[in-house]
């Protein structure tokens, strides 16, 4: 006869909560900064308040998967914009589900973490240590699948002071539940200029290629994408109610008449180069005539 060893005090209870917690924060984790009073306990007060155009502070100082101390300053170099997310590695099911859906979208790109863009996942709790960063460092990477990018991808891991100060500064609201131990937070990547500003926020747990394409073109400020991708770029616009980007239709028209024009032209051009040779043709045999 089997039998089952029961299971610990409160077990169901905290189960619950989580999956309760869960289900919440992707119902309501758009990053809109909205606050919703129809969210459970747990999550009042969580959210994200876009921040855009604000400077984030790089004077902070946290310590990467190697145990290394840096600063913001080190990776917000002014060379490549940023992906920017505050996560945990111990998280039971939003984090995984959002660096996964991130991984995915990037997979889908032509362009390398650590060459166009950098990626950075600062952990909201302060007790997780360098080891356990460097776990979830070595998960991604593995799930990334593009040698040698490894110092484009950092995990860091910080004081409570410090992850505050960086927490408020791009609007990322998120709160503590003694009950289960874990975190109450939204899904969100804060895209950032390199110098550390604040340009988009792409919010929930998948990561559509094009969006994340766009908004890493413009956060770099013309330093990323070639001239091809620069013009495409032109013919967007973010649309904050979709959270995405969208095409700009006046933009396709205006474009869609320019090469009508441009078509036309070289249509006609040897017409009038024949007409030209012609004329030129008649005038020579006419002086020659006279």
């Amino acid at each position: 006869m089997f039998r089952f060893s029961p299971l610990p005090t409160g077990y169901f209870q905290r189960s619950l909560l989580s999956a309760a917690t869960f289900a919440a924060l992707l119902l309501c984790g758009r990053a809109d900064g909205q606050l919703n009073l129809g969210k459970p306990e747990a999550l009042q007060g969580v959210g994200v308040d876009e921040q855009l155009g604000k400077q984030i502070p790089l004077d902070l100082v946290f310590r990467d998967e190697a145990g290394n101390i840096v600063k913001l300053a080190d990776i917000f170099r002014g060379d490549r914009p940023v992906l920017l997310s505050l996560n945990y590695s111990n998280c039971p099911m939003l984090c995984g589900l959002q660096l996964n859906g991130l991984t995915a979208g990037l997979r889908e790109l032509d362009w390398n973490a650590g060459q166009e863009f950098t990626v950075v996942s600062v952990s909201v709790d302060p007790l997780e240590t360098t080891t356990r960063a460097k776990q979830t460092k070595q998960r991604y990477l593995e799930l990334y699948g593009r040698p040698g990018v490894g110092n484009g991808w950092r995990f860091l891991v910080g004081s409570q002071e410090n992850i505050t100060k960086l927490a408020n500064a791009v609007g990322f609201r998120y709160r503590f539940i003694p009950e289960t131990r874990e975190y109450a937070h939204s899904a969100v990547e804060i895209v950032c200029t390199p110098d550390g500003v604040v340009s988009r926020y792409l919010g929930g747990i998948q990561y559509e290629p094009k969006d994340l394409k766009l908004s890493l073109i413009e956060a770099g400020e013309g330093q990323i994408g070639s001239h091809i991708e620069q013009f495409i770029m032109s013919c967007y616009y973010y649309d904050p109610n979709s959270k995405s980007y969208v095409i700009q239709a006046r933009r396709v028209m205006q474009l869609g008449g320019l090469a009508t024009m441009l078509a036309i032209a070289i249509g006609i051009a040897p017409y009038w180069r024949r007409k030209k040779f012609t004329t030129e043709e008649t005038e020579d045999n006419r002086e020659e005539g006279s």
